[in-house]
């Protein structure tokens, strides 16, 4: 015993391995916290698989310490806080695709000055951008709308009249990053419109005034639990960029059917890529007031070909629907300002 008591550490450690070797535990007669132990024991390891030990800059690595209810608090206190500041947006992005991102982007650089809030039932934005066709990861964008990677720094390989991004996932994550950096945006992922708010006044019609939300994993469990009803946020502007048809595709063009503020919808046409691109971004507009859609939402309300695993028409139309969203949302200001002052001078008729 007493010989034992005095072996080494280097000795018991590789005791320890051979007896490892033949399938046995043993348990270290030295306590686990003793760190010339543990050094040992991770030489003796890698000795036994044929690698040398390496120095990092990570060894013994320690992070400062932090309450559980610290961490709480300081998402919560973020997200409500957000909340309540966007409870009230200019804009509000319906979709996180490419024509959604690239819309919000826009909107940043013409409009730095609005609320812009997104809406993305994922938890992981970015829509069908992440790989191309088939679950390929290149990326092909037909000119000239390559300009768009030019202004974001992205290398391509120039093919003549197309490019080829050599993943889908470079050019989708370079575009959020540049939507989520930006002072005036806010995301709200993990969150499905579930209606449209709709109002009505004499000098418009029916318009557009907001969006109803909840949770995207109550939203696809009503049937299964009681009545969880939802939230709203108002906004002067929506721009629906939710895609063509599927289980939360074309979204609000299936809604604006349904309440009877477009005629019909004949659904998304055969696959044409060189009549689809120019049709998504020509046909890009506010297509009842408060609303304005693009990308491939719009193939389901005007019967337009789909274009298949081509990416330029997306890009290009949400950068057109940010133009069309920023004219929309000054008329709205323009009508609320004029509005104001009417109410004003009736106020000030009757006090008289």
């Amino acid at each position: 015993m007493i010989g034992a008591q005095k072996m080494s550490v280097s000795a018991r450690v590789q005791q320890r391995s051979a007896v490892a070797a033949r399938g046995l535990v043993v348990r270290s007669a030295l306590p686990p916290q003793n760190p010339q132990f543990r050094e040992a024991a991770a030489e003796s390891t890698l000795a036994s698989m044929g690698l040398a030990v390496t120095t990092t800059p990570y060894d013994n690595y320690r992070f400062e310490k932090i309450k559980e209810a610290t961490v709480n608090r300081a998402m919560t206190k973020r997200y409500f806080h957000d909340m309540d500041v966007y409870a009230e947006s200019d804009v509000v992005i319906m979709g996180a695709g490419s024509a959604g991102l690239s819309c919000a982007y826009e909107l940043t650089k013409i409009a730095p000055d609005i609320k812009i809030c997104i809406i993305e039932q994922s938890v992981s934005p970015g829509g069908g951008a992440w790989l191309g066709g088939q679950l390929f990861s290149a990326m092909v964008i037909r000119k000239p709308a390559h300009l768009l990677l030019d202004e974001l720094s992205i290398p391509y390989e120039d093919e003549g009249d197309y490019v080829v991004c050599k993943h889908a996932a470079l050019f989708t994550s370079t575009l959020l990053s540049k939507v989520l950096m930006a002072k005036n945006v806010k995301m709200f992922n993990a969150t499905a419109v579930e209606d449209l708010l709709v109002r009505e006044e004499p000098s418009v019609g029916r318009y557009i005034g907001g969006v109803v939300t909840n949770w995207t994993l109550v939203a696809l469990n009503h049937d299964t639990q009681s009545c969880m009803d939802p939230n709203v946020i108002e906004t002067k502007v929506v721009v629906s960029s939710c895609g063509h048809d599927g289980p939360m595709g074309a979204t609000s063009v299936k809604r604006l059917s349904a309440l009877g503020m477009v005629n019909s919808v004949p659904g998304m046409g055969a696959l044409d890529m060189n009549s689809a691109e120019d049709k998504i971004v020509n046909n890009t507009r506010e297509v009842v007031p408060g609303m304005v859609i693009c990308g491939m939402e719009l193939a389901e309300i005007d019967g337009s070909p789909r274009m298949g695993p081509t990416f330029g028409a997306m890009f290009i139309s949400g950068l057109k629907a940010a133009h069309i969203a920023l004219a929309s949302l000054r008329r709205r200001e323009a009508r609320d300002a004029a509005a104001a002052v009417a109410a004003t001078r009736a106020e000030a008729t009757m006090s008289a």
